[in-house]
């Protein structure tokens, strides 16, 4: 995984943690998000852990550069920021988590193993601000479906309630395989490019409630 921090003693904190964690390695850390996108060749990271607050392009802009990039690869925000508007922002550029950095070094881990079972981990305060954020939100009733199955539609619900693809796919008694080809057609249908990305989208439509 790579690391994307402007802070010295955070990136190399950073660093020595996931080095220090079985079945986890950083392959390379970057001050800046410039940097990421330069060093980033062509087979990306499994996992980029970015700021959002960074000196130049901030961590924003670069999830949304690097999704551009890599449709598959997994970001998460890793930041000090709680407010609406970032949080919104940085899911709907396609991070596939948002924690704080209060997090607690185990619950760090977790989260990375989350995000590579297909889950999108997010901080308890962030999660309630998500439900609360999407609950205000009233678009207009949709007018369309976009084409989508009551099979995508059930496994788009599942996902907005925070399952991963393994619990999805435990709910809907199928395999993970199977989720996974289910979502490469979700992604065609919507015109996304990642599971947050799919899951925002279905709710600002009201697809999922």
């Amino acid at each position: 995984m790579a690391i994307v921090e402007d802070l010295p003693r955070v990136r190399d904190g950073l660093r020595f943690l996931v080095d220090q964690s079985p079945g986890y390695r950083c392959t390379d850390s970057y001050r800046s998000m410039e940097e990421a996108i330069a060093g980033i060749g062509s087979t990306p990271p499994d996992i980029v852990l970015t700021d959002i607050g960074l000196p130049g392009i901030s961590g924003i802009e670069g999830i949304r550069r690097l999704r551009q990039r890599f449709p598959d690869l997994r970001m998460v925000a890793l930041t000090v920021y709680d407010d609406d508007e970032r949080i919104f922002e940085a899911l709907c550029a396609g991070a596939s988590g948002y924690l704080l950095k209060r997090t607690t070094p185990g619950r760090l881990v977790e989260c990375l193993g989350e995000v590579m079972n297909g889950g999108a981990p997010m901080s308890p305060e962030v999660a309630q601000r998500v439900i609360r954020l999407f609950k205000n939100v009233r678009p207009p009733a949709k007018e369309e479906d976009y084409g989508l199955t009551p099979h995508e539609v059930r496994l788009l619900g599942l996902l907005a309630e925070g399952h991963s693809y393994k619990t999805a796919a435990e709910e809907l008694g199928s395999s993970i395989n199977t989720v996974a080809f289910h979502m490469k057609n979700i992604y065609s249908k919507l015109q996304v490019h990642s599971k947050s990305e799919a899951v925002a989208k279905a709710l600002r439509q009201r697809i999922v409630h």
